[in-house]
């Protein structure tokens, strides 16, 4: 599929070096690129003044652990991903346990990688090389999930002769380019001919499909470019750098490098100028994080002379460097975050933070590079195998991150953020501390990316912990993405906090949408003011006019408390169900006649929500078995009800208690209502 080449932002910056000589752009790329054996940031393992495990430069500590863990794997199976695993996604829907074993089986190759490069001992280049030949001998490095063998051709097993370019192809592809680079002379000793047919699997599975079919759903072409884009061409990129080096390569690899830059570029204009990310924070790790680690690379291999993140002085392009804000701006206290779509509100804290604070310091980003360097716990691992072996190997060379826990700092936690291609705002009691309340506040659309239908939801964290919650994701099955994501309860507007309209839930769509968004950023009151009518196809709603503030205490006393005003402009049938104004809490939640107070996990500070005294209200408990929700939530979700529909109006304010409540006794609240089981 033919189309023509695409030119934005990166392009604009890179006009200078691959025009000024007047040669085609490919022969200009072909100019500035470094040789294959120079062109990845990382020492190879045959330059002891780094890999050396007892004098080495390398994270010594790291790679000891890392070694500690190859000696436990070495003499047992490998993992085995099997024609059944596979299978399982068109028989139950199950995907994670074969991409479990996918997994479990990288990550014990990018042990043995860096064992093999600290010690140089036979037993450990045997056990990379057993990994290696495994990668190469596995039918296919595409996750079941994605392939399109089933579709195309009918089978439920991948089709070795048509294989499918995905995220899981990359990876492999990117792994054994940097194992290559890492133990290549080493192999050359030991293991001749196996290079040549990593080279040959690369090539065949990866480097030609990309460049044959131009047609991939990732590359964005019509205008929806997501997560897949920069995370995919990274791994082409490296595989083009280190693996396409024979003798007649260099004009692809040129070509390679040439269309990964478009592919890139294309998620690159695709970002908005403040540097948000729909998906929300934890897809920013796989998508511009990806793009900025893919930048920094060929900044690298160019010799600085393609630099987009402004390593040699050269200013970065301005979306680049917005998105290097984005996890700082969207952090509410020590591992909790604001979680929008697909993502948990305390995700694991093995996050490649390296990868971060190298973008930050290239971008000149202090808070960034600041955040980053308060998850560097000194003495502790740089990095995990988990992350891929490319970000394990960065880690384990950089210097500056192995320090950067030497000098306690903080997070900068802003007082106030305002994303306006998102219509996210964040808002806390004082800035610079997590201590008392923070409000977040969302409307945007129900057809964005990984999306849940929440235009208008809310969370409201207590000391950094949320309270008010969106619940996030449960494990990934073959229904997540498919046609029935919506009879997903996580991902409806019925478990999010936002009103229940006449019965009637968000529907899905970027048609449903919020309307005459207007953020306060003014100091004493900042908050969202929109519009929700427009998310829900009811007939008969004019309008719902949500009002969400952290009204903060005069002169920075402690005491802020969040306003949310609910207004409304219904006609509803006469046989019309209850309309709801809907809060999901976590924690103990003890309810009473227009109060309910909720005990935060994490021992933080109780809070109270208060409402009319006739406004009726219930609780509806939802039980987790789903670890991905649990791990973060615990056993259940909370559902506070508010039943509105006799009136046109409804104010819930959300305070901090600080002091036992008058007239309650501990304990003597409401009974739940009814309990809900999880269901994914």
């Amino acid at each position: 599929m033919a189309t023509d080449p695409f030119r934005g932002p990166l392009d604009a910056a890179f006009a200078p070096a691959l025009r000024a000589t007047g040669a085609s752009r490919a022969d200009a790329i072909a100019a500035v690129l470094r040789p294959p054996a120079a062109a990845l940031p990382v020492a190879p393992a045959v330059d002891r003044a780094v890999w050396d495990a007892a004098r080495g430069s390398a994270d010594r500590a790291t790679c000891a652990a890392l070694l500690a863990g190859a000696e436990d794997d070495l003499g047992t199976p490998w993992p085995m991903p099997l024609a059944s695993t596979a299978a399982r996604l068109h028989r139950d829907g199950d995907r994670d346990g074969h991409e479990q074993l996918v997994f479990a089986r990288q990550s014990r190759l990018s042990r043995a990688v860096v064992a093999a490069a600290t010690t140089l001992e036979d037993r450990w280049v045997d056990e990379a090389a057993d990994g290696l030949w495994l990668l190469c001998e596995q039918s296919s490095w595409c996750w079941p999930a994605h392939d399109d063998a089933f579709v195309v051709h009918g089978c439920v097993l991948p089709v070795v002769s048509d294989p499918y370019l995905d995220l899981g192809a990359g990876e492999v592809a990117g792994q054994l380019a940097w194992a290559d680079h890492l133990l290549g002379d080493v192999l050359d000793a030991r293991y001749p001919g196996l290079r040549a047919r990593l080279r040959h699997e690369a090539r065949v599975r990866v480097v030609e499909p990309f460049v044959r079919r131009r047609d991939w759903h990732w590359l964005g072409l019509d205008g929806d470019v997501h997560n897949w884009n920069p995370w995919i061409h990274g791994n082409v990129l490296v595989t083009a750098l280190r693996l396409l080096d024979g003798a007649d390569d260099e004009p692809l690899r040129a070509h390679v490098v040439d269309l990964v830059l478009e592919g890139i570029d294309r998620y690159v204009a695709s970002l908005p100028d403040d540097g948000a990310i729909d998906e929300g924070y934890a897809y920013w790790w796989n998508g511009a994080c990806r793009a900025l680690e893919a930048l920094d690379l060929l900044a690298h291999a160019t010799g600085g002379a393609l630099d987009a993140l402004g390593h040699h002085g050269a200013p970065a392009v301005p979306a680049l460097r917005a998105t290097v804000a984005f996890p700082h701006r969207m952090h509410l206290g020590d591992g909790w975050y604001l979680n929008l779509a697909d993502g948990q509100a305390r995700p694991s804290a093995e996050q490649p933070w390296h990868a971060l604070h190298r973008v930050a310091r290239a971008a000149g980003d202090r808070d960034a590079a600041a955040h980053a360097a308060t998850h560097r716990v000194p003495g502790g691992p740089v990095a995990h195998e988990s992350d891929g072996l490319g970000r394990l190997l960065r880690a384990l060379t950089d210097a500056d991150w192995a320090a950067a826990g030497d000098a306690p700092g903080a997070s900068p936690l802003p007082g106030e953020v305002w994303l306006g291609s998102t219509q996210v705002l964040l808002a806390r009691e004082r800035s610079g501390t997590p201590t008392g309340l923070t409000l977040a506040v969302k409307g945007g659309h129900n057809g964005e990316h990984h999306n849940h239908n929440d235009v208008g939801s809310l969370v409201v964290a207590s000391d950094g912990v949320p309270a008010v919650v969106d619940a996030g994701r449960p494990t990934y099955t073959a229904q997540t993405f498919g046609p029935d994501r919506y009879a997903i309860w996580t991902m409806q507007s019925s478990w999010h906090s936002v009103p229940e309209v006449a019965g009637t839930p968000q529907g899905v769509g970027p048609e449903f949408a919020a309307r005459d968004v207007a953020p306060a950023l003014d100091g004493g009151r900042p908050g969202l003011t929109l519009d929700l009518a427009g998310a829900y196809p009811v007939p008969g709603l004019r309008s719902w006019r949500r009002a969400a503030h952290l009204v903060r205490a005069a002169g920075g006393a402690e005491g802020a408390r969040v306003v949310v005003e609910d207004a409304w402009d219904l006609d509803a049938a006469p046989d019309a169900a209850p309309t709801s104004a809907r809060f999901m809490l976590a924690g103990e939640v003890e309810l009473a006649r227009g109060t309910a107070v909720v005990h935060p996990l994490d021992g933080a500070t109780p809070v109270r929500l208060s409402w009319p005294a006739d406004v009726a209200a219930a609780l509806q408990e939802r039980t987790l078995d789903d670890p991905l929700l649990s791990g973060v939530w615990g056993e259940r979700l909370t559902r506070l009800d508010l039943d509105v529909t006799d009136r046109r109006e409804v104010r819930v304010v959300v305070e901090q208690i600080v002091a036992q409540i008058p007239g309650h006794e501990p304990g003597a609240y409401g009974t739940i209502e009814a309990t809900t089981k999880e269901e994914t």
